[in-house]
């Protein structure tokens, strides 16, 4: 997340002070990432030493206010026009959880990938439900109209973005099942092998996952 063009954007619509950035950098995003005051003060401090922004004086109740500069003006166009780089994927805490998961003795993978599931769908229901609710506030009107409809977007990424991640674990499911059918088809034909200190895990593993293929699957859909 990019905590310092959030703040540019911000800015160059007007001069702000830190604690007025915080409150509309939440209500423009839903508050979907939270920032704390100290966030948004020492991402100030850098854009100031990176002569992307200036101090503006103060304003009646004495909160020192922020401008953009026009190097700033720069830096933020440069970001509109830029694509988010994806060759570097942050860390996905699930994709790191089921790759250890896989052949960990004592790991039901089955069941983490149930839990898991249950927790993507309600999530999905969640987040579904707070775009009808983002929706009715756009046609009626009220609030903001411009934090609504930025709220909206942020919603539907994330309603995208669950409904991916239901898929995937559907999958990770299936391929785990063909994988441990492969494995059982060759095993009688292998040619026997030195003990190497492996244990029963793997098979428990292979059956958890076939048995978890004839457990009915929930979906939600979008609104």
């Amino acid at each position: 997340m990019s905590i310092r063009h959030g703040l540019l954007a911000l800015l160059d619509t007007g001069p702000r002070y830190g604690s007025q950035l915080r409150t509309e950098f939440e209500s423009r995003t839903g508050s979907t990432w939270p920032l704390n005051v100290g966030q948004v003060y020492t991402t100030l401090a850098r854009l100031e030493r990176d002569g992307l922004v200036a101090p503006g004086g103060e304003d009646d109740a004495g909160h020192t206010l922020y401008t953009i500069t026009d190097a700033g003006r720069t830096e933020l166009a440069d970001w509109y026009e830029r694509p988010v780089d994806r060759t570097n994927p942050p860390r996905d805490e699930l994709s790191i959880k089921l790759a250890m998961a896989v052949g960990s003795p004592g790991v039901d993978i089955r069941a983490v990938i149930q839990a898991q599931r249950h927790a993507t769908i309600k999530a999905m229901q969640d987040y579904t439900r707070l775009k009808a609710q983002a929706l009715a506030a756009i046609e009626t009107g009220q609030s903001h109209e411009r934090d609504d409809v930025a709220w909206l977007l942020v919603l539907e990424q994330l309603i995208f973005q669950t409904e991916a991640e239901a898929r995937w674990l559907d999958h990770s499911e299936t391929r785990l099942v063909r994988l441990s059918v492969l494995a059982e088809r060759r095993a009688p034909h292998a040619a026997p092998q030195a003990d190497t200190g492996s244990t029963d895990s793997d098979s428990d593993t292979a059956a958890a996952a076939a048995a978890a293929a004839a457990q009915p699957r929930t979906r939600a859909t979008r609104g």
